[in-house]
């Protein structure tokens, strides 16, 4: 075991701070990162302050992970010392089933081992990115193209292939005519990731405060959804619509602004559970649908897409004194648009 600093919530109400875990000896098939670099996610915030309930303390958040390998083991043959890597939402998985099988481990019938606040299959419990160091079996490790940042690259590990993932298997192409929900932390990736697809792009959003950024990003139309003409005027007019909002929108309204055997894709998880008429569904024969990350095939490909299109994260980047900082301002949606911690601030 090697004793590591991070930073960890003890209680579900108590801000975090300071500590120190054990991370294990590298087995034949680990490597040993060293953390430079890890976003914040949104699922951080609800999950250490037990909003979603279940959560395990102490707990190390963070599964937006930066960095370089240090060490691998004996058995090791994807990786070497000095590798720009990454990982993400998950750590393990049964490796067994036909999700697993199928390169979904994220849709594993018991759920796959996540990368903090859950158990590996040896049964210990897992501690993220808020940290110096991390030991994970190099099956579930990604590779950092060389011409990607490692700062503004670790939110892709998440906010990156939340959106790509959605806009692969709806099989986006150019000119197809998507929408996006939201210009947080998913929304901004998943607009540079339709554009660079060649799709026609529009924001929803409930204030103007970011058409500037929406449009460099690559976005046609940002639509101000307060103004209840535009639905009228976009009324059956988009192909895909992904939807990143974590606060509540009313589904059927927007499901209005999709065309016949369009698709809306939720990736956002609201506060409450949103109520919905089957009638908008029912009447073009739309599809409300969710997707959840993506497997590790996938996942390396979306970080080589984003290295041959120059696709990073727009981030904020902090010292770890600053995570309960930034805690706060992101639940007031004040991050333009990743909080990233830096890792040797630890």
């Amino acid at each position: 075991m090697t004793k590591v600093n991070a930073y960890a919530a003890m209680k579900a109400k108590e801000q975090l701070k300071p500590y120190q875990i054990d991370r294990r000896d590298p087995r034949p098939n680990d490597v040993v990162i060293e953390i430079k670099y890890c976003g914040i996610c949104h699922s951080d915030v609800h999950q250490a302050r037990d909003e979603w309930g279940g959560s395990i303390y102490p707990m190390v958040p963070g599964h937006e992970i930066a960095g370089v390998i240090t060490k691998v083991g004996a058995s090791v043959t994807h990786f070497k010392a000095g590798d720009r890597v990454g990982v993400g939402c998950f750590v393990n998985s049964c490796r067994v089933c036909s999700s697993c099988k199928e390169g979904l481990e994220q849709y594993r019938d018991k759920g796959c081992n996540v990368t903090y606040n859950g158990k590996d299959t040896d049964g210990s419990l897992t501690y993220g990115g808020y940290s110096t160091e991390i030991v994970v079996d190099e099956n579930y490790v990604l590779r950092i193209p060389e011409n990607l940042p490692l700062d503004k690259a670790a939110p892709l590990l998440c906010a990156g292939i939340t959106t790509y993932s959605p806009l692969k298997h709806w099989r986006v192409k150019p000119g197809d005519k998507v929408a996006v929900v939201g210009l947080g932390g998913l929304g901004h990736m998943a607009v540079k990731l339709a554009a660079a697809m060649g799709a026609e792009v529009s924001v929803l959003s409930t204030s103007d405060k970011k058409k500037d950024d929406a449009l460099r990003f690559g976005a046609k139309n940002f639509i101000k959804t307060t103004e209840e003409q535009i639905f009228e005027k976009y009324a059956g007019y988009f192909d895909l619509m992904i939807n990143t909002a974590s606060g509540n929108t009313d589904l059927g309204k927007y499901l209005g602004l999709v065309k016949r055997d369009g698709t809306m894709v939720v990736v956002g998880v609201p506060e409450k559970p949103s109520p919905l008429s089957p009638m908008p569904l029912i009447m073009k024969r739309r599809q409300l649908a969710g997707s959840l990350i993506g497997g590790i095939k996938e996942t390396q490909e979306m970080l080589d897409f984003c290295s041959k299109h120059n696709i990073t994260s727009d981030i904020e980047l902090i010292p770890a004194a600053k995570i309960n900082e930034a805690y706060d301002r992101m639940v007031k949606g004040d991050v333009r648009y990743r909080f990233v911690i830096d890792a040797a601030s630890l």
